[in-house]
């Protein structure tokens, strides 16, 4: 007598994946974006899962989704079974020391490098990658499983914490800046002591500021503590990079605001100036991110050690 064919599941990772994709973005076109794959085959991937699972998980009211009640209990377990398909995958890399490390801009070129050094002479045969993008951007390649562990300097969003654990790493200070000398800083108050300009915020809201695109950790700081104290402020452009910044203040373009780390040879060096505003904090938390489901491996651990160890 025969034995029995046990049924092979058809449900593919794919799937499970675009589900949960489209599960914390809240539509395929966002889920496609994350996935890097065409909106029809995630709307297609999605279909087949409804199908092969017999019950909707969406409800399609117009273009949009609402989520139906069966996909929070098929999200949890979509979940576990892509983090331990994951841990399956990355099992042999975890054992000859791979780790792929985001990290937001300022980290990433200021401060990550002598922690990677750290980590070289701890584990000369590690296996390093890097992801330096802003802030939201790393996020998301955590989120997405791409990332072992992430160093960034915004908050996460309040929907990222369904997958993400975060940590607080360690705190860092904005400082508004300009060029030495600058034009636009002819009558203000200069601080002999403290090798500063003093200023309020309705002066400073009355010259132009550079800033980092939204996104960025940094935004996010200047955005909350120092534009809401500045209805009227002159942002007059929104740069990506740190350095792009730093060398159009030093051209006295405008004023900028950046991280202590990005201009702190500048400052000794008397090239840029510090600018206090009276009754403003420009302090921040840097976070410690990664998914929930991703593996711990001993390089990992390795590399959390040395981070708090700082």
């Amino acid at each position: 007598m025969k034995k029995a064919v046990q049924t092979v599941p058809k449900i593919t990772l794919r799937q499970l994946a675009v589900f949960v994709s489209i599960y914390q973005t809240g539509s395929t076109s966002r889920a496609s974006e994350a996935l890097h794959l065409s909106q029809s085959a995630v709307s297609s991937a999605l279909t087949e899962l409804e199908s092969r699972l017999q019950m909707p998980l969406f409800e399609r009211v117009g273009r949009s989704l609402n989520q139906h009640p069966n996909a929070h209990p098929i999200y949890v377990q979509a979940q576990a079974i892509l983090g331990q398909a994951l841990t399956l995958e990355y099992y042999h890399k975890s054992q000859v020391g791979q780790i792929h490390i985001g990290a937001s801009t300022t980290i990433g070129n200021y401060v990550l490098p002598p922690l990677l050094a750290k980590l070289y002479a701890a584990l000369p045969d590690a296996h390093i990658d890097m992801y330096i993008a802003n802030t939201q951007e790393v996020v998301s390649e955590v989120e997405q499983l791409n990332i072992d562990i992430a160093l960034v300097e915004g908050m996460p969003r309040p929907t990222d914490m369904k997958v993400i654990e975060q940590r607080v790493w360690r705190t860092d200070t904005l400082m508004v800046f300009a060029k030495y000398n600058s034009k636009w800083l002819t009558d203000m108050v200069y601080n002999d002591q403290d090798h500063c300009y003093e200023l309020n915020t309705e002066q400073l809201s009355k010259l132009p500021l550079l800033v980092r695109e939204t996104g960025s950790g940094t935004r996010q700081i200047i955005d909350e503590q120092l534009l809401q104290h500045l209805p009227h402020a002159e942002v007059i452009m929104a740069i990506q990079q740190s350095e792009a910044i730093k060398h159009m203040v030093s051209e006295d373009i405008g004023l900028g605001c950046l991280s202590q780390h990005v201009i702190e040879a500048e400052l000794a060096a008397g090239k840029l100036v510090q600018v206090k505003v009276a009754g403003i904090d420009l302090s921040r938390t840097w976070w410690l991110v990664w998914h929930k489901a991703r593996h711990q491996s001993p390089i990992w651990q390795s590399f959390i050690d040395i981070l708090t160890e700082v």
